[in-house]
């Protein structure tokens, strides 16, 4: 068992799944108190890393493999650090403690072969509902099933004279979520099946508009909402199976890699590198190209090195 303790939040893991949980402190953005606690199983994990940040200490990151968590697919890196519950700000006296959290993890997901490329199911279940998000000119609520959209007084007219808005799940064929960056507005935009004309936010009846002034306040719900919304849409690679590092040739008939003199290994420092091959060499496993035994021998040398 590894666990860091920080204001901002507790990071456990337990060979299988790191348990996130927010902290209390008042300073913990509100997105991760809305959000809860999270538990992210080991499959779901592309890598882990702690980010030293000198006398302020440092930040631990979990990255997960694409496709795996719809709040992830949704936000697509542009959630600020604050909000982002794979990440933990890191106080200067526990960096030994974040440094052995990752090597634990690290350590799991080699034993475990565990892939980084797509995947083809959500592994997290996405938030809870029902959720609401305010927004500038409405609100949206998502009960599981239907997406209620209302318009306050700072509607455009396209919007408020059309009056509520109410969409089936079915009826979607996706949600975006963009940001709001400064002044700069963002919106929380619902895409229903068929075509339709390309509006700006606020004009489009699918679309809750998000003001940059507001930005703390509006990005907690809206981008929840969209990856419940998300959760519950068929998976963008359901039914295509996530393609390996190997090649279309790299079949039972294909040549066998020369152990002898392997591709070199990256430093021992490098374990994300480390990490790949090892990937690398268990899909040529799988794939026939390489026996049992010589699966083992190159394993053996990677584990010596990490």
């Amino acid at each position: 068992m590894a666990e860091i303790l920080q204001r901002a939040g507790a990071w456990t893991f337990d060979g299988e799944t790191v348990r996130i949980v927010p902290g209390t402190d008042r300073q913990v953005h509100q997105l991760r108190k809305a959000l809860g606690e999270v538990t992210v199983p080991l499959g779901a994990v592309a890598g882990i890393a702690y980010e030293p940040g000198g006398r302020k200490g440092g930040r631990l990151r979990l990255r997960l493999r694409d496709g795996a968590d719809p709040l992830s697919q949704v936000a697509s890196g542009r959630l600020p650090d604050a909000a982002d519950p794979y990440q933990l700000a890191v106080e200067k006296d526990r960096t030994g403690v974040a440094e052995y959290f990752v090597e634990e993890v690290r350590n799991a997901l080699l034993l475990a072969e565990v892939p980084d490329t797509p995947c083809d199911r959500y592994l997290l279940p996405g938030p809870p509902v029902p959720l609401t998000a305010t927004g500038t000119d409405g609100t949206a609520a998502f009960d599981g099933e239907h997406i209620q959209l209302e318009w306050n007084w700072m509607a455009e007219q396209s919007k408020s004279s059309a009056g509520p808005r109410r969409l089936l799940l079915q009826e979607l064929e996706g949600v975006e979520w963009t940001p709001a960056l400064g002044w700069e507005n963002g919106s929380l935009r619902f895409r229903p099946k068929g075509t339709y004309p390309a509006l700006k936010p606020q004009h489009d009846p699918n679309c809750l508009l998000l003001w940059g002034v507001r930005q703390t306040r509006e990005t907690g719900g809206a981008v929840l909402l969209a990856a419940a919304v998300v959760a519950r849409l068929p998976h963008p690679l359901a039914g295509h199976a996530a393609e390996g590092a190997t090649g279309a040739g790299a079949g039972a008939g294909a040549a066998a890699p020369e152990l002898s003199a392997p591709t070199p290994f990256p430093a021992a420092a490098d374990h994300d590198g480390l990490l790949r091959r090892l990937r690398e060499l268990g899909e040529l496993h799988s794939a026939g190209v390489l026996t049992d035994d010589e699966f083992a021998l190159a394993k053996k040398a990677i584990l010596d090195r990490f």
